[in-house]
C-alpha cells in the first residue's frame, strides 16, 4: 500500500517539528485543512509526550477521526528520544 493511500476521510494527520527541548505539532484532515487554530508545543520529556498524546486523542475524538498518522522531522538523537517514550 502506498503511503498516500493510508490517509482516508477518517484519518487525522499530525506533523511534528522536532526540536532539542521543545517540539511543535499541527493537525490536519485528509484534505490538508488544519484542525486547530494554533500550534501545539510540548517538552522533550515524558510529561511533554503525554500531553501530546492527550492532545492528539482529544482532537481525533472532536473531529470524529478513527486513525492518527504522525509525521516527524528527521533528527536522529531527539527523534529517537521522542519515539522511545
Amino acid at each position: 500500500m502506498k503511503k498516500i493511500e493510508q490517509v482516508t476521510d477518517s484519518t487525522m494527520v499530525v506533523g511534528v517539528d522536532i526540536g532539542s527541548q521543545i517540539h511543535y505539532a499541527r493537525a490536519f484532515d485528509n484534505r490538508g485543512r488544519e484542525l486547530t487554530k494554533r500550534v501545539f508545543s510540548f517538552q522533550n520529556d515524558i510529561e511533554g509526550f503525554n500531553s501530546f498524546q492527550l492532545w492528539t486523542e482529544k482532537l481525533k475524538n472532536e473531529n470524529k477521526k478513527t486513525a492518527v498518522l504522525i509525521g516527524c522531522g528527521q533528527q536522529v538523537i531527539t527523534g529517537l528520544r521522542l519515539r522511545s517514550m
